[in-house]
């Protein structure tokens, strides 16, 4: 099992220095979201910049996957906003474009997306913005794994597999799972989901989380018995990264990344 942690978890940190806290810590990669204080994918001289990342991820030893969730970096006013789901979808295209040719550069596993908030009408308008940024990373030779989101057009597991068809079934389109999602909604136990996406699971995010709660929470503080979930993520055949997603937590990042890995280090012991 690798296990990873996000950045977002890590906003009061200069990237360098997360990705070191990280390393030092003992996690085997890092989830990466591109945004104003972390390789910011709009600002100057992109190329540098990115370059002295992977040289960092390099020496550090650590994997990467990229996430594209950052909250104003788009609009200083409105979080995550726009979206897929807006009526000018424009800039959260290029910041996915922008977010593939990153992973590309940085030989990321994965670039992880999601839908937005939406009415069901607007399904049409998604699918064509997912098939834009497909194409992208199939010229980029870059995986995607698109994340259901509560409360987003694409809630669930059942919402991707439509999507995943509404596109076409493309190769490289694969799922990235939260675990704590699967908690806060999903009708399956938490393994039985892991299971259920084995065959298009490219990317995992875990965390802890309550039944009908869209909230991540530090491990130990929700309702999901962990031993089964990475039980389950080893019968699936998944050998990506396994990246903690705390991103209410920068506080507090260096302590809880150390007692999160210790959490899961325990875990997949029990599991064993």
């Amino acid at each position: 099992m690798r296990f990873g942690y996000g950045t977002n978890g890590f906003t009061n940190h200069r990237l360098p220095e997360a990705l070191r806290v990280i390393a030092d810590l003992g996690y085997d990669g890092v989830a990466l979201t591109l945004d104003t204080n972390h390789l910011d994918p709009f600002g100057a001289d992109l190329a540098r910049r990115t370059a002295a990342v992977a040289s960092d991820l390099e020496r550090l030893g650590l994997a990467v996957v990229i996430e594209t969730g950052a909250r104003y970096l788009l609009d200083p006013w409105l979080k995550h906003s726009p979206t897929l789901m807006d009526d000018d979808p424009a800039r959260r295209l290029d910041y996915l474009r922008r977010a593939v040719r990153v992973g590309a550069d940085l030989g990321a596993e994965a670039v992880s997306f999601w839908a937005g908030i939406g009415p069901a009408h607007a399904w049409d308008r998604l699918v064509d913005g997912c098939r834009q940024v497909v194409d992208t990373a199939a010229e980029a030779r870059v995986t995607l794994g698109f994340e259901p989101e509560p409360g987003m057009l694409v809630n669930d597991i059942a919402d991707w597999r439509r999507l995943y068809a509404d596109l076409g079934r493309p190769p490289g389109f694969g799922i990235t799972l939260d675990i704590g999602h699967c908690r806060c909604l999903e009708p399956q136990p938490v393994p039985d989901c892991v299971l259920a996406v084995a065959d298009h699971l490219v990317n995992v995010q875990i965390d802890d989380m309550r039944r009908g709660v869209h909230e991540h929470l530090e491990f130990g503080a929700g309702e999901i018995d962990f031993p089964p979930v990475l039980a389950a993520l080893d019968a699936a055949g998944y050998r990506g990264l396994v990246s903690v997603e705390l991103p209410r937590h920068s506080h507090a990042a260096p302590a809880v990344a150390a007692q999160s890995l210790d959490f899961l280090r325990k875990a997949a012991d029990e599991h064993a």
